[in-house]
């Protein structure tokens, strides 16, 4: 099938994808210039980006298959983003949050209830 031959709903349906995406990578963007702190900014671009990298990805693969075989490139990209965007943004908390620490700044507190106030808390008396 040729692009130019393509039916009215599936391109709807990938255009919805696409503009979906593109406002939900928009509204990201939007979160890093309203948030104030690091510790806040650095969860909205990293939900955002997989959830419009998903959604392009969607748009992509319906609009190659319906153009010649199944297309699974995008498929590959998606889940590549999908893995590293967490692990990325988990390491980059941990690396401002121990820097914040050593530095004195006020930190976001621990969600943890195992944290000690210091090692000798745990030394037999």
């Amino acid at each position: 099938m040729s692009p130019d031959a393509l039916p009215l709903w599936l391109d709807i349906t990938v255009s919805a994808l696409v503009l979906a995406g593109a406002f939900i990578a928009f509204m990201g963007s939007f979160g890093l210039l309203r948030l104030k702190t690091y510790f806040e900014r650095v969860h909205s671009p990293s939900i955002i980006a997989t959830l419009a990298c998903w959604c392009i990805m969607h748009a992509t693969l319906i609009y190659f298959s319906a153009i010649d075989d199944l297309a699974l490139h995008s498929l590959l990209i998606a889940l590549f983003v999908a893995v590293t965007v967490p692990v990325t943004t988990i390491f980059l908390m941990r690396a401002a949050l121990f820097r914040a620490r050593r530095l004195g700044e006020p930190v976001p507190p621990s969600l943890s209830r195992t944290v000690r106030a210091s090692p000798l808390d745990d030394a037999p008396s």
